[in-house]
């Protein structure tokens, strides 16, 4: 085997290209391992939570949904100082949390389908989300095309977009005008899965501990996920309306 160690700083001169592509699978099936923990934990918790709607109602509904909505936001911007504080104890604990954040918020917009004659559009959603997220995830993985250049484009439009949404919550309250914000969500999710994912790829190579950039990759790929996963289920139920 030959030695590989070109553009590769975090990584001994002996260690193969051989060894560093099995590092490198290794390392992505821990993210995904983890994102999809996160994801079934969240289910849980929506599922409980739809199950029970007066500790629904007062986890999620009325200004408590706005606190839940300051801690995912809290979470996200500080989450690459929580996993990377060197404390595994902490990383843990701010992934989980921000799973438990995120079941608890979207609880009610999904029980809302769930116990309805509208439930199969969960099932839908859930299909397009795994599709559309898988192909993009794949296409960041593969692609030789340096994304990292739409970064600030992507923070950016993503900031526009919550600026826009609250306008339409508070302004315009317009059913068109959040399908056409989630139909834009959609394709801008799509777009920051493939950088995210490429982002997450680039990390391995440079050396380092592994769980914890597995976890902060989770971390931002979970986000993702569900993220495509609300918008693609509001766009369908807005599309089933008679």
């Amino acid at each position: 085997m030959s030695n590989f160690n070109q553009n590769n700083p975090g990584f001994s001169p002996s260690v193969s290209r051989e060894q560093l592509d099995q590092g490198l699978r290794s390392y992505m099936l821990k993210v995904y391992n983890y994102m999809g923990l996160g994801l079934a934990f969240t289910a849980l918790i929506v599922f409980y939570l739809s199950k029970n709607p007066d500790l629904m109602i007062a986890i999620a509904g009325g200004p408590m949904r706005w606190v839940l909505f300051a801690g995912v936001l809290g979470l996200g911007w500080f989450s690459p100082k929580l996993i990377f504080s060197g404390n595994p104890v902490l990383a843990h604990g701010a992934y989980w949390l921000y799973a438990a954040l995120w079941g608890a918020m979207i609880s009610p917009m999904v029980a809302s389908f769930l116990y309805s004659d509208r439930s199969e559009l969960i099932f839908q959603a859930l299909t397009y989300t795994v599709v559309v997220f898988a192909g993009m995830s794949l296409l960041g993985y593969t692609t030789k095309k340096n994304l990292s250049a739409f970064g600030t484009f992507f923070t950016m439009a993503f900031i526009g977009v919550i600026a826009v949404s609250f306008l339409n919550i508070f302004v315009f309250q317009s059913g068109l005008f959040s399908a056409i914000i989630s139909f834009g969500v959609i394709l801008l999710i799509s777009g920051i899965t493939a950088y995210e994912t490429q982002q997450i790829k680039n990390m391995y190579y440079q050396g380092g501990p592994i769980t914890e950039k597995a976890i902060f990759g989770a971390f931002m790929l979970y986000g993702s996920f569900i993220t495509l996963f609300i918008h693609i289920l509001s766009l369908l139920g807005f599309m089933s309306r008679d």
